[in-house]
């Protein structure tokens, strides 16, 4: 089975950046819908971005603001992240579905490959 790893969080203050990345231990098909997700302290995880070979989809709490992409060739997940809120704030996890983004949306269930997590601190 492919492993996930997850790095790049930290601590950064309101309005700044961050890039989180995902390396895969091995192949994983552009067809399958790989994610981001996060969780904040007390709160469920939740689905910030999807991608897959038919494009990108975004939560609505942070588009125009993370940007999803992959480089294939590196078998690496990248989440840029700018403008960062203190709201931002909790472990992101990188994920792969078995299936298109179509299927699997940010449905947690839908996802059966999870990274540990990045912790990202974004303070006031």
């Amino acid at each position: 089975q492919v492993q996930l790893v997850e790095s790049g969080g930290g601590s950064v203050q309101a309005g700044g950046s961050l890039r989180l990345s995902c390396v895969a231990s091995g192949y994983i098909d552009s067809r399958r819908c790989m994610a981001w997700f996060r969780q904040a302290p007390g709160k469920e995880r939740e689905g910030v971005a999807t991608i897959d070979s038919n494009g990108e989809a975004y939560a609505d709490s942070v588009k125009g603001r993370f940007t999803i992409y992959q480089d294939n060739a590196k078998r690496t997940l990248i989440l840029q992240m700018n403008s960062l809120k203190p709201e931002d704030t909790g472990m992101y996890y990188c994920a792969a579905a078995s299936f298109a983004c179509r299927w699997s949306g940010r449905l947690e269930r839908a996802y059966g490959v999870w990274g540990q997590g990045t912790q990202v601190t974004v303070s006031s």
